[in-house]
């Protein structure tokens, strides 16, 4: 019996925490790594009921810091097209592809600028990015305009 409540602890915290809208793959790993290592740990503390309360928390607990280490590694994705996105812009020839790739999570693209013109006194670019992930690969085209302090800036998307 004892047993059964803290699988059921467990499970209702990673259901609650697996809740997450728009969670990638690694966010979604990460909290189940997280979840399975926190009740693995809260489950070697205390005894009876209270093990089983530590069991649950540690569950859920581990399970938010995974999930925000899975996020962190997204956003390491994100840093990295972003970073060459804005040297494209900024620096590559038309029609010339400028390539990243996450070697941690193995996710790679490329940006390609097109030739710059004013807009209402901006100089704006045209771009095609692709970008690979788990052998899928999607393509995005959209328009970058230079802002005062020399950055670029997505208009549309």
């Amino acid at each position: 019996m004892k047993v059964f409540k803290g699988l059921a602890i467990g499970l209702l915290a990673v259901s609650l925490v697996g809740c997450q809208e728009g969670a990638g793959p690694k966010q979604n790993i990460g909290t189940v790594g997280g979840a399975v290592l926190g009740g693995l740990a809260g489950s070697t503390i205390g005894g009876g009921t209270g093990r089983l309360w530590a069991t649950g928390a540690g569950v859920l607990l581990g399970g938010l810091i995974g999930s925000e280490i899975g996020k962190s590694l997204d956003r390491a994705d994100r840093q990295y097209m972003s970073d060459r996105t804005q040297y494209a812009l900024e620096s590559a020839p038309s029609g010339q592809a400028v390539e990243w790739r996450n070697p941690d999570s193995g996710h790679y693209g490329s940006v390609t600028p097109q030739k710059a013109y004013q807009d209402n006194g901006s100089y704006c670019r045209e771009y095609t990015q692709t970008v690979n992930i788990g052998g899928k690969t999607e393509r995005a085209y959209g328009t970058a305009c230079r802002q005062p302090d020399g950055s670029w800036q997505i208009v549309n998307q």
